[in-house]
């Protein structure tokens, strides 16, 4: 018998990468998906005030790029080009990934988000928006990293009752202003559309590996009917072109090859030695890759599941339940501010913001220097509106000043 062909072995192979979410790609859009640990209500309020405790707002006046839009228009082309490809393997009458199944169904509802994403991030919007200073999000709006981490750490499911049991709790230590409160279901739904992207990245890279694989494996079935000692010369071909070997490329070998006959079971038992000298195994491979289609698949129907969520939100009623503005205006002397409409009351608090903004202090801070100035006035108390839109609005802008 002719002898085993040596496993390849590069500096980049002595760091074997199994995992099929780390294939290399010349897409450089191939990042992780958003899937960090996942967390429990109760674990998301406390990873909230964590959050709180290390987040730095980087000085307003620091000059910041309009990111956002530019990633949104990446991941438009990364998701379109996916559909593209996975639409023309199921043309071909090859079998695709229950994910991939999920991604091509609900295509449609994915682009309508993408147009509603654009619509409403008019170009320079998150420019108004707080950034953080630290960390690995340094210079992105704080309320977009807020977004990143609950999407991952719920693997992608967002409701309205996970949303305010993580923002109740960073409120604790840092208030979040009005704007960004408003900005929650564009972040949300960004954030929702770069784990689609990402995920589905990932699964036309293993698409790609896969299609790999299927062209070795035909080479090594056409040589293994005619002259199954020719086998090994194809497997030398595949160490001397220094194939890499990636869990979705080893997947599809292995079950084209099975049940071929002697001389495919030596390239079976060829790639079982590769693996063994890697520390791993078949089995183990094949396991990995089936997690791996497990996890897309629920990241992908719990990302479109909480894109179809964000639409049924009532946004309005959100805003004032976790506002920390609200709350302090809901003190006003007169008790007027309580039962105007939700219209007149985002008015005032629009008043607010402008306010905070020009005086650098916190909405808060403004909202209560509002309801003392309302209180100071000659019995009965003035009404709040009277110092934030009214005839009183130039005495609250000296006191804020």
């Amino acid at each position: 018998m002719l002898p085993l062909p040596p496993a390849p072995r590069s500096s980049e192979q002595e760091s074997w990468r199994f995992r099929s979410e780390e294939l290399t790609t010349p897409n450089t859009l191939a990042e992780l998906p958003l899937r960090a640990e996942l967390f429990s209500v109760a674990q998301l309020q406390q990873h909230a005030r964590s959050l709180a405790g290390w987040h730095q707002l980087a000085p307003h006046s620091r000059a910041h790029d309009d990111s956002l839009l530019a990633r949104l228009d990446a991941n438009e082309n990364a998701l379109r080009e996916a559909y593209a490809l996975i639409s023309d393997v199921v043309k071909r009458g090859q079998k695709i990934t229950p994910a991939a199944e999920w991604f091509l169904d609900n295509y449609h509802l994915v682009e309508e988000q993408v147009r509603t994403a654009r619509r409403h991030l008019p170009r320079g919007y998150s420019r108004e928006l707080p950034r953080l200073a630290n960390g690995p999000s340094s210079g992105t709006p704080r309320v977009y990293d807020l977004a990143h981490e609950l999407i991952s750490h719920s693997h992608g499911r967002v409701d309205r009752g996970r949303l305010t049991a993580f923002i109740e709790p960073y409120q604790e230590t840092q208030s979040l202003r009005i704007g960004e409160l408003w900005a929650f279901p564009i972040m949300l739904r960004l954030a929702l559309l770069e784990n689609l992207r990402r995920v589905v990245a990932n699964i036309s890279d293993g698409r790609r590996e896969r299609e790999r694989a299927i062209v070795w494996s035909e080479r090594l079935l056409a040589v293994g009917d005619e002259d199954p000692s020719r086998v090994v010369l194809v497997l030398a071909e595949i160490v001397r072109e220094d194939v890499e070997l990636t869990e979705p490329f080893i997947s599809e070998l292995a079950a084209r090859l099975r049940g071929h006959g002697a001389g495919l079971a030596f390239a079976t038992a060829w790639l079982e030695q590769y693996l063994t000298d890697h520390g791993q195994t078949l089995d183990h491979v094949l396991a990995r890759v089936s997690q791996d289609q497990a996890a897309a698949q629920v990241a992908i129907s719990n990302s479109i599941g909480s894109l179809r969520t964000l639409g049924a939100i009532d946004w309005r009623e959100f805003v004032e339940d976790v506002s920390v503005l609200h709350r302090e205006l809901l003190g006003d002397p007169a008790g007027v501010y309580v039962r105007m409409d939700f219209a007149t009351r985002d008015r005032y608090r629009h008043a607010v913001e402008s306010i905070a903004r020009a005086s650098g202090r916190a909405e808060k801070e403004v909202a209560g220097l509002a309801i003392e100035l309302a209180g100071t006035a000659s019995p009965p108390a003035d009404h709040v509106g009277t110092v934030l839109i009214g005839a009183r609005r130039g005495e609250l802008a000296r006191a804020a000043n």
